[in-house]
């Protein structure tokens, strides 16, 4: 058996990597030998052409056709699919025959090998005469040429691919290895083709067919991988054919192969590998990322100015003509003030500017009308799409502010602050809200003082002169600013106008009346305390602001905490109306402070507000205050500590300390039991002069005397509390009892304290007795007041029937007492009351009981409580309230007693004394 050899194909456009001889993938370099392109386009010019033919030996292109060595392949070779082409070494293509009639474009095949035939290359190449716009017809590979035509020559005359046979070939070392003879070229099958379906491409042989019966099928996607089913083989002639419309933008090539095997699946050719590309139609229009593209230009650029760039894409063959995409204007809006302001880049789709005169003031925006079309642009042969692109002019600061008037008024009372004064209305032709537009307002000339400021309205861009300072009519009654206005941009270059307008405000003082004021406010004097009442103090006049008018000032009081002074109401003299203090609680400091009023008689009055501070000198007018006022001490002088004591003086330095402690002459028992030692000028020590003294309190007298000139003395007593103290100097317990003092009010809370104590006690000792003399009165075994025995339980009365809507509740109710009963008037009353006879006697409990009396007892208790018609319930006669007629639940009447005569009720007589009124009713009634 013959075995064939097949061919190893590397397919840069769909694989993009080389195979070796032997099947192996090569490890990707970063520099990868192989054709620059998959697809190579080749447009023939003119001017090599004789008429529409081209000779022999003419070249076609120069160096469009790369191939990139990588500096590892020394030496390629190229061979060309269709006999008539060659590219030389250099990537230069020639006519290899005379090829006539090149209206139609042409694509071949072409192969690169290396020098040892280890790796080979290949890409697409398709020739066309420049500048033809017809839509290219689709050309198919027919043996070793191109040829063209319908599908009904696809059935006639398919193309014929034969397994190729194998060549051995030798080596000095034994070694045998294959050689491809030559390489099948792709098959192109045209996108969108109508068929008729199933369409025969080319028809695969193996040269084994005469002597074995051979299977034919492929594999690979497009085949038995999804998308399954597009190409089919007749298992016998080998005649493979595609099922239905292919379409490039969906997938651009398959990549098969074909398998001959015998009958019994055995493999009797080496698989070939089958490419077959999908030539591209042009079926899809341009399409424009997007429907609206906005752009901007500044006004007043120049021609030439880029201003937007639109996009557009066509899924055709972008290596076509029939992807690629040319930019044209279709129409601009408005046509102001030429109908064509811009340009566009036909093959970048870049608008720019084209002619001057762009003015926002005029123009803001643009509308262009953008067309894409594909075949290069071509009208008649190419398809179409629209964008809109919205060219918004932007603004430049070439307009200035301008003032509407060149003099404005305006007029401000005396004395306000925060008034606008004038309204100073201003034109600009710019974009407003923009720095262009927003007008600056200075102030040059007319205000050395600062008096007023301009603030710009955001909303109108006008501005607003405002007083920032007061100002005074009888110092200035008119004022005239000089004003400018100017953008916040600069005004843009080239322009002829001034940046800014100026104008001239004149403004009038209007008079006001003002409040008097007091020159020193506030105003300080300053005395010594004890100033006698009735004292001149100062005198606090204000004066009036309003010199060109007359008038009158009247004074009042306004603040005077301790009321010490007076104001005249004329001249402001104030006097004082009692003695000044500096101790007085109402000194802050030293400083006693009073405020006034000063009003003028103007129309409206005003009034002016004045402070008064007066500094009060301290003088010697308090004695000193010995401090503490009470001390401990130990009945042993060896024991406890000495006393320290100091004074306290509301007077200040120098009137205050140091202060000077003495034990008086008289009474002489101070001096003998009692000794002062000085610490320093504000402290001494009192102490025991003899070694022991009685516990108990003892009063020492101490005089003290301050530093003031003259000085002052005092004598206080100081409490002194002798008591024993222990070996550490403290007071002990008894000690401290013995010699403690209690006044009347601690007296009298004692008092009351234990008279509290004995009540309450006295009190529990009554309510134990009472208790018990209750338990012993009552001889029954529980307690009376847990005893429901024969009690009578009142429960909520219901009221009347239906048509007794007034009555007494009272009625129903169990009365309390006799008298509240008889005191009821007249009439139908309830009667419900103890009989007034005499109690029965009940058994008496033994003191200690047996417990086998306690049934006995029980039972006589029992037994007594039957017979006492005293207990509950009693049997009296109950009358209640009349119900009212006419109820619908009928009348008790109706009821027939005697219609049951043979009912006994001799039972009644056996439930003892409280059923025998029922019993005489109803047992003994029939015979009496």
């Amino acid at each position: 058996m013959k075995t064939g050899c097949a061919i190893l194909v590397a397919c840069a456009l769909v694989m993009g990597t080389s195979l070796g001889s032997h099947g192996n993938v090569q490890t990707i370099a970063p520099c990868r030998p192989g054709f620059s392109q998959s697809f190579y386009t080749v447009l023939v010019p003119r001017g090599v052409l004789q008429g529409l033919n081209i000779h022999k030996d003419t070249l076609l292109s120069s160096g469009h056709v790369k191939f990139e060595t990588c500096q590892q392949i020394e030496e390629v070779s190229f061979e060309s699919s269709d006999p008539k082409f060659s590219v030389r070494p250099d990537g230069s293509l020639y006519a290899e025959q005379d090829v006539t009639n090149l209206t139609e474009p042409i694509q071949f095949m072409l192969t690169a090998r290396d020098s040892a035939d280890r790796y080979i290359w290949e890409t697409t190449v398709k020739l066309a005469l420049a500048g033809h716009l017809l839509s290219p017809p689709i050309n198919q590979f027919a043996g070793d040429g191109v040829y063209g035509g319908s599908s009904h020559n696809h059935y006639q005359n398919p193309r014929l691919i034969t397994f190729p046979r194998q060549h051995q070939r030798g080596s000095s070392n034994g070694l045998r290895r294959q050689k491809r003879d030559w390489v099948i070229p792709p098959i192109n099958v045209p996108e969108n083709s109508r068929g008729p379906f199933p369409q025969v491409l080319v028809r695969i042989r193996s040269d084994q067919d005469k002597e074995i019966e051979i299977r034919y099928s492929i594999t690979g996607a497009g085949a038995d991988q999804p998308p399954s089913d597009v190409y089919i083989i007749d298992p016998v002639t080998g005649k493979m054919s595609v099922t239905k419309p292919l379409d490039r933008e969906e997938r651009a090539s398959y990549h098969l192969r074909a398998h001959a095997v015998d009958i019994n699946g055995n493999q009797m050719e080496p698989p070939i590998d089958l490419y077959i590309y999908v030539i591209d139609m042009n079926d899809n229009r341009p399409e424009f990322k997007n429907q609206v593209y906005n752009g901007s230009v500044a006004e007043g650029s120049k021609p030439g100015t880029s201003v937007m760039q639109v996009t557009a894409f066509d899924a055709d063959d972008s290596t076509t003509a029939n992807g690629l995409v040319h930019y044209r204007i279709l129409s601009q809006t408005p046509h102001i003030p030429i109908p064509n302001m811009f340009t566009i880049n036909g093959a970048t789709g870049e608008i720019s500017t084209i002619a001057t005169g762009i003015d926002r003031e005029k123009v803001s925006q643009y509308t262009i009308i953008v067309q894409a079309t594909d075949m290069e642009g071509s009208l008649n042969f190419g398809l179409s799409n629209t964008a809109t692109a919205l060219i918004s002019i932007a603004d430049i600061n070439d307009n200035p502010p301008e003032l509407d008037s060149k003099t404005f008024l305006g007029e401000v009372p005396e004395n306000a602050v925060g008034v606008v004064v004038a309204n100073l209305t201003v034109r600009d032709k710019d974009q407003p809200h923009t720095p262009n537009w927003n007008a600056v307002y200075r102030i040059t000339g007319g205000d050395s003082m600062g008096h007023f400021a301009i603030r710009t309205d955001e909303i109108t861009n006008d501005g607003k002169v405002i007083v920032v300072k007061p100002v005074d009519y009888e110092r200035n009654d008119a004022f005239t600013l000089m004003v400018v206005v100017s953008n916040q941009a600069h005004l843009a270059s080239g322009i002829p106008s001034s940046p800014s307008s100026s104008a001239a405000v004149s403004i009038k003082v209007l008079d006001v009346n003002e409040a008097p004021v007091f020159p020193s406010n506030p105003k300080i004097i300053r005395f010594e305390e004890g100033v006698p009442a009735d004292t001149t103090l100062a005198t606090f006049a204000a004066l009036d602001p309003d010199r060109f008018i007359q008038q009158t000032i009247r004074y009042s009081k306004l603040s005077d905490p301790a009321n010490w002074l007076k104001i005249n109401r004329t001249n402001g003299r104030i006097t004082t109306t009692a003695v000044l203090d500096r101790e007085s609680p109402y000194m802050k400091k030293n400083v006693y402070e009073a405020t006034f009023l000063a009003v003028d008689n103007g129309s409206p009055p005003a009034t002016g507000t004045g402070t008064l501070q007066i500094y009060l000198i301290d003088v010697n007018d308090n004695v000193p205050v010995l401090v503490p006022q009470e001390a401990l001490v130990c009945e042993r002088s060896r024991h406890g500590y000495p006393v320290n004591i100091t004074a306290s003086d509301l007077d200040s330095e120098p009137n205050a300390g140091p202060y000077v402690f003495e034990l008086p002459s008289y009474p002489s028992s101070a001096r003998r039991n009692w000794t002062i030692s000085r610490l320093n000028g504000n402290y001494a020590q009192l102490k025991l002069r003899i070694p022991y003294l009685e516990a108990g309190m003892y009063r020492v007298p101490i005089l003290v005397s301050d530093s003031g000139n003259p000085p002052l003395s005092n004598t206080s007593v100081l409490k002194v509390k002798v008591c024993p103290c222990d070996e550490n100097g403290d007071c002990t317990v008894i000690g401290a009892v013995t010699v403690a003092e209690l006044g009347t009010g601690a007296i009298i809370t004692i008092l009351i304290c234990i008279i509290i104590l004995l009540s309450m006690v006295l009190f529990f000792v009554v309510w134990v007795k009472r208790r018990e003399k209750e338990r012993q009165t009552k001889p029954l075994l529980i307690d009376p007041e847990d005893d429901v025995r024969d009690n009578i339980l009142k429960y909520d009365e219901e009221g009347g029937g239906e048509e007794d809507q007034d009555y007494d509740l009272s009625q129903l109710q169990q009365p309390e007492s006799l008298d509240h009963i008889m005191s009821k008037p007249a009439g139908v009353r309830r009667v419900d009351e103890r009989p007034v006879i005499l109690e029965s006697q009940y058994p008496v409990r033994p003191t200690v009981p047996h417990p086998g009396d306690i049934g006995e007892f029980i039972i006589d208790g029992l037994r007594a409580a039957d017979n006492d018609p005293t207990a509950p319930p009693y049997d009296s006669l109950l009358v209640f309230d009349y119900e009212g007629s006419g109820s619908t639940a009928g009348s008790v009447s109706s009821l027939d007693s005697s219609s049951s005569g043979e009912q006994d009720y001799d039972y009644l007589n056996d439930w003892g004394p409280r059923f025998k009124k029922l019993a005489d009713l109803y047992g003994g009634g029939g015979e009496d």
